[in-house]
């Protein structure tokens, strides 16, 4: 072994950077191919932050609608290969319309026609499409500067972990009062469950809503009402309740703008999850989550990766090594696109089958692995699922195992564990009993991650350094795959069923058709401001 160790597992300096170097290489790709297209989403997410906002008598949204009259006028020239702003802005000078609202609405009844400008037509369009679009960024500045305003007024969680909690009753309105009855009860971090299928539809819907399944939909309007309770909440009780939904699906740019015009504070937002999961195509997902993690970057919001979901799928003793690969891509991902690590939730879970010989330290070794690789990021540690029987009894004490295995490694975001996991939607007295489940853990077992250290060569150091080589070796065969139709490597490898078992080839899944490969001409003014950032 190496001289030079880092952290309680004394891991080798020399691998950590090896594992570093070959995500980036397994990713540098995808990156490359991100920075060469665009997707329909993105041009939406640009019209947002430029102020179109509402949705016409039918419920689609006006930037759908004048994004796709754009693609269509523009089709024989690629349709949105050049991006919204130029035609939309040209449109607007040219008097076609007073403002981007009458523009959509006279472009959906095929009353206006869209062209490529050039010269000193084209300056003059770039020019008030980067002042218009550069207002949405201003205020998701300002929404950045209220929250540092806010916490330092009320004050912060006393402590870490973050208790971070679920509410999904599919009705905003419900959602709001258990929302600020749980950070009555301790929880820090509230997430609000998106309705199920919201991830597939290509659109964001408008307005507060009461009709979702098995959450609520993730709306502009939604997410204003929230964040004012939530604050009125955080006053109350003189610590920030922070609040979480989702920047993932089809719309994921556009969730991603509204969540940092609106002041979100955390967002889910893993680069493979829609991939595996939902069955969004691949060339779509990773365009889309580059821009959705620059947005994030400027707007102070951490992201929560999707590792867990890995364990769901996949055996969580011999898939390990696919959630710490995927850790260090994500990490790369965000890094590469201006996260910090103060906003890198990134994502493992509790999932070994409880009745497998030692699963209690392999849980411990897998969770310290994480830990000691990304000392500064705020790991989000998720509780037992996949193994919850229904025995609500054996499950309050698994919770509290994992509870634990949190204390032992300092996870910065611990996601409640229900006892009533696999048996109904928990009622608020579930919720009550698994935050006392939590407290009584943290309170009792206090700093006593200072405490522990693993035996040196013992079972725990040994499993950490297994899986970690592991995913070094499988990163190198990710580096080394080819694909005769020339897609990066990594697309390959998720081709093959390497994360989750899922197989998404490059050319399939949902949405593909949004894909947009850039021209020469291309211009998006938030794609230029974000990376100027």
């Amino acid at each position: 072994m190496s001289s030079q160790t880092t952290g309680r597992l004394e891991l080798d300096v020399a691998d950590v950077q090896r594992a570093r170097e070959l995500a980036e290489r397994a990713g540098r790709p995808i990156v490359d191919l991100a920075r060469a297209h665009t997707t329909v989403s993105v041009e939406r997410a640009t019209l947002r932050l430029a102020g179109l906002a509402g949705a016409d008598a039918e419920g689609t949204p006006w930037v759908n609608r004048l994004a796709d009259v754009v693609r269509a006028d523009l089709a024989e020239d690629g349709g949105l290969a050049h991006g919204v702003a130029l035609p939309v802005w040209d449109a607007l000078a040219r008097g076609e319309a007073a403002d981007l609202a009458e523009l959509a609405q006279k472009a959906s009844v095929g009353s206006v026609s869209f062209r490529l400008p050039t010269g000193a037509d084209a300056d003059r369009a770039r020019g008030a499409a980067r002042a218009a679009v550069g207002g949405g960024i201003a205020l998701m500045d300002q929404r950045r500067t209220e929250r540092d305003r806010l916490i330092a007024e009320v004050g912060d969680a006393p402590r870490k972990p973050w208790i971070y909690l679920i509410v999904a009753t599919g009705d905003i309105y419900e959602d709001i009062p258990q929302a600020q009855a749980a950070a009555r009860e301790g929880a820090d971090v509230i997430a609000v469950i998106r309705s199920t299928g919201q991830s597939l539809l290509d659109f964001v819907p408008e307005g507060a809503t009461r009709e979702g399944f098995a959450g609520t939909y993730a709306t502009q309007e939604n997410f204003r009402l929230m964040r004012a309770a939530l604050d009125e909440t955080s006053r109350e009780l003189g610590r920030y309740i922070r609040l979480t939904n989702y920047a993932s699906g089809l719309c994921m740019p556009e969730i991603a703008a509204l969540a940092g015009m609106e002041r979100l504070d955390m967002m889910l937002n893993d680069s493979m999850y829609g991939i595996l999961f939902r069955d969004i195509n691949p060339i779509r997902t990773f365009v889309d989550q580059r821009f959705s993690r620059q947005v994030h970057a400027r707007a102070g919001i951490i992201i929560n990766t999707g590792e867990d979901n890995y364990l769901t799928t996949a055996d969580a003793v011999e898939a390990a090594h696919t959630v710490t690969t995927s850790q260090l891509l994500n990490e790369y991902f965000a890094k590469e696109a201006g996260l910090e690590d103060w906003q890198l939730g990134l994502g493992h879970a509790f999932e070994i089958d409880p009745d497998v010989p030692d699963s209690f330290r392999m849980e411990l070794a897998h969770a310290m692995l994480a830990r000691d690789l990304f000392p500064y990021a705020p790991l989000k540690w998720m509780p037992p699922t996949r193994h919850m029987s229904g025995d609500i009894f054996r499950g309050y004490l698994l919770d509290g195992f994992f509870n634990l295995v949190g204390a032992l490694t300092d996870q910065g975001i611990l996601l409640v564990g229900m006892m009533t996991e696999a048996v109904v939607t928990p009622w608020l007295s579930d919720r009550d009993l698994a935050l006392q489940n939590v407290r009584y853990v943290m309170n009792a077992a206090g700093n006593l991650h200072e405490d522990f250290h693993p035996q040196p060569g013992g079972f725990i150091q040994e499993r950490a350094r297994q899986v970690l080589g592991e995913a070094m070796t499988l990163m190198e065969e990710i580096a080394a795959d080819s694909d005769p139709a020339g897609h990066p490597p990594l697309l390959a490898a998720i081709a093959d069923g390497t994360f989750g078992l899922m197989k998404r080839p490059p050319e399939g899944g949902k949405g593909l058709d949004g894909v947009f490969e850039r021209s020469e001409g291309f211009y998006n003014p938030a794609t230029e401001i974000l990376e100027e950032a």
